[in-house]
């Protein structure tokens, strides 16, 4: 049941409006019963009208009143027109129709558009009387814009719809000229909602086509922020094809003011997406701005997507290095070797022998480092055939281990041996950095009469670990000529979450998959490896060092790579992730240390952030569980360009690391993409309007033309819901039992 009085509307359903008109009855009654039993009849009168009033307050409020307003326009109906001014605009695939161009030539979809708008189709809309016309376009790039900067700047359809409804009174119909494509703001559905409560059509005319042009995209590139001086970085890469045909085509890497390149032959197939890396070699500690490009193919549109830039930096780095094991095995007698005589590697050793005590000489300690400021200055420890008790590791130490890994991003390495000590290591704090599930069965290991190969899998293969050649070329065959192992571990199969590298080449599990022998995975903030034999020293023979030196050295520079980002006197930081793009968010991780090089127990780590533009974020890191001085903390990068951060402690705040981090955009517009006129379908239909192709523009007039003429904006304000009717009533009710006090009413 649907009333109003003046301005006021009621909406209430028969039966709650029957109900609320009995209980009016009743109330009436017991005011008028109360008052004729009162001793004081005016008081009464008063204290009884009072509770009347509020119960024909609450019952009306049940009605849901709505106070409603209505907007006169006193213009004629409007009708504005919405142009698309982004930059996927540029792309040429737009074909105009025969009434505008005989020829039909496909131009960019911002001429199609202009060239439409001044065509003889939208000329008729010009000399409508009942209406007006009014254009207007929308998301445009800033006009002082860079390339660079514009193509960040990206589609708002929602946005564009909105402002139009808001910002006009007497709106008769939108036309909207566009790709379809929005990738900012917020679903343009709701807008279209929002069209169909005012009964404004949409009518779209989709720009554009639906397939992609033919184009090579070098889509993203995902390099790291440094590199040792000497050794090779891997660059990783993707890149989109379009191209109905296969490309052979040749990767260039080169050093824009060195002109030093590297150059790498790759096929990319048709219509699909193709990952890849190359290895650059860093020559110095300068920073070094490196291109990444493909040559234009046969047949492509689109030229300015063939090549990225980024910046990497050379470092002299020292890592510092535990070697634990039980037995002096030849796997860790060439590991220590090796690293030893390499004046990058710091290496200290502990020989637990269960015969003979711990191992004594030149880079051997006596003990398991029990302080934490000893313990944490190792980037990477190698775990042999070592477990918990019988004279090796405490569970105490076991603990140590993993919260110098997941808390202070240090690696570890596993390398069981044939006495299954490791197996002791299940039920400690090191199991769950294990990153396979070995057979308890065979705790001493499987060995065989001949030798076995490791063979890499896909992940391997492209995996910088196992890049034991200087080209990737050669790296298979290297793989495919290295001695093989004898022993290996009694792995059944690996954990999940975990990058398995290599396999066994001749034994497979109960499930049929081959055996995983090279396994890692992170874990908190650091790295873990598996190697499950121990023969990777054979791959000495007949080239000495080369092969096992190359591979260790690798393993130890990845291990650190992340803990060595930004390392100062008393903060050492982090990030992830360390190449941001904008709008991501970056977890920034720091370890503080006292003067003593311990982890700092009181105190905080305060960094600050300064974007491109200068401006600066001061922020206190949060404090994480645990004695290891770690902490940590987020924020948003907005915008390109380089984001220097400084971290300090402050116990000594001058005592500050520096380091910059460097964010780089992917572009949000791009030119070359398909449009979407499914999009523009959807908006129509919900709104109540139209899609209109090129060949039938002649119709808009028309269809403008039949609409109703546009009610009043109406404006409704729901009483029952309002917080004035609450203050009201709760005002009145206050009122009452006051009166009844003074009334001497209990």
């Amino acid at each position: 049941m649907n009333f109003r009085i003046f301005q006021v509307h009621f909406s209430a359903s028969p039966w709650v409006f029957a109900l609320s008109l009995i209980a009016l009855a009743i109330l009436a009654a017991l005011c008028v019963v109360a008052i004729r039993r009162s001793q004081r009849p005016v008081r009464a009168v008063l204290l009884e009208g009072t509770r009347f009033l509020v119960g024909c307050l609450v019952v009306a409020l049940l009605w849901q009143p709505e106070w409603r307003t209505q907007k006169i326009p006193t213009s004629k109906p409007e009708v504005v027109i919405l142009t698309d001014a982004s930059l996927s605009m540029k792309t040429v695939d737009a074909r105009l129709p025969m009434a505008v161009d005989p020829r039909q030539e496909v131009v960019s979809r911002s001429s199609w558009i202009d060239r439409i708008m001044k065509s003889d189709m939208f000329a008729g809309l010009n000399e409508q009387s009942e209406f007006t016309i009014t254009e207007e376009s929308f998301s445009a790039p800033p006009a002082d814009a860079d390339d660079e900067l514009a193509s960040m700047s990206g589609t708002d359809i929602r946005a564009a719809l909105e402002n139009t409804l808001e910002s006009r009174d007497n709106l008769l119909a939108v036309i909207m000229l566009t790709d379809g494509d929005w990738n900012e703001g917020g679903a343009p559905v709701a807008a279209a909602q929002k069209m169909r409560s005012r009964k404004v059509p949409l009518f779209a005319i989709p720009v554009g086509s639906q397939t992609r042009l033919p184009d090579l995209e070098l889509a993203k590139v995902t390099a790291p922020t440094y590199g040792i001086i000497g050794e090779n970085v891997q660059i990783p890469f993707i890149i989109k094809s379009s191209l109905q045909r296969d490309v052979r085509t040749t990767v260039r890497l080169r050093d824009i003011n060195s002109k030093l390149e590297v150059s790498k032959s790759i096929t990319i197939p048709a219509g699909a997406e193709y990952h890849d890396a190359v290895l650059w070699r860093i020559q110095d500690e300068q920073n070094a701005t490196l291109e990444i490009s493909i040559p234009v193919a046969q047949g492509e549109v689109v030229e300015s997507n063939n090549s990225r830039q980024f910046t990497i930096s050379g470092r002299n780095e020292s890592i510092k290095v535990l070697v634990i094991d039980t037995l002096p095995r030849w796997e860790y007698r060439f590991i220590r070797n090796a690293l030893y005589r390499d004046p990058g590697v710091d290496v200290d050793c502990l020989m637990l022998h269960p015969q003979l005590g711990t191992g004594d000489g030149p880079g051997y300690i006596q003990q398991f480092p029990e302080d934490l400021e000893e313990l944490q200055k190792y980037d990477v420890v190698f775990l042999g055939d070592v477990g918990i008790g019988n004279d090796q590791l405490t569970s105490k130490q076991a603990e140590l281990l993993r919260g110098l890994v997941e808390q202070q991003a240090s690696g570890i390495v596993f390398i069981p041996g044939p006495q299954g000590n490791q197996f002791t290591l299940m039920d400690s704090p090191l199991g769950d950095l294990i990153p396979v599930i070995m057979d308890a069965k065979q705790k001493e290991g499987i060995r065989d009469s001949v030798d076995s190969k490791l063979n890499l899998t896909s992940q391997g293969a492209g995996s910088l670990l196992t890049m034991l050649g200087d080209t990737e070329e050669e790296n298979p065959e290297i793989w495919k000529n290295l001695p093989g192992f004898y022993w290996h571990a009694p792995v059944i199969k690996a954990k999940g979450g975990t990058d398995v590298l290599g396999v066994h080449a001749n034994r497979r599990n109960q499930s049929g998959n081959r055996i995983p022998l090279l396994v890692t995975q992170l874990s908190g903030n650091g790295k873990v490896l598996f190697l499950g034999h121990d023969s990777a020293w054979r791959w000495r023979r007949g080239v000495e060092d080369l092969y096992h030196y190359r591979f260790w050295g690798q393993v130890a520079r990845w291990m650190s790579y992340q803990r060595n980002m930004a390392a100062g006197e008393r903060v050492r930081m982090y990030f992830t992730p360390d190449r941001p793009a904008p709008g991501e968010t970056v977890t920034i991780n720091a370890n503080a240390f006292d003067e003593n090089g311990a982890p700092l127990e009181s105190g905080e780590v305060i960094v600050d952030v300064i974007d491109p533009a200068g401006k600066t974020q001061r922020m206190a890191l949060t404090r994480a569980e645990g004695a290891w001085g770690a902490y940590s903390g987020r924020v948003k990068i907005n915008q390109t360009g380089a984001w220097k951060v400084n971290a300090f402690t402050t116990l000594a705040s001058d005592k500050v690391v520096e380091s910059t981090l460097i964010a780089q955009g992917a572009a949000i517009e791009m030119i070359g993409q398909p449009a979407r006129p499914e999009v523009l379908d959807e908006l129509s239909r919900i709104s109540q309007g139209r899609v209109l192709q090129s060949d039938k523009l002649s119709d808009l007039i028309r269809e403008i033309g039949s609409l109703p003429a546009p009610k009043p904006l109406e404006t409704r304000t729901p009483l029952w819901s309002h917080w004035l009717s609450a203050v009201v009533i709760i005002s009145l009710l206050g009122l009452f039992w006051i009166g009844r006090k003074l009334n001497g009413t209990f």
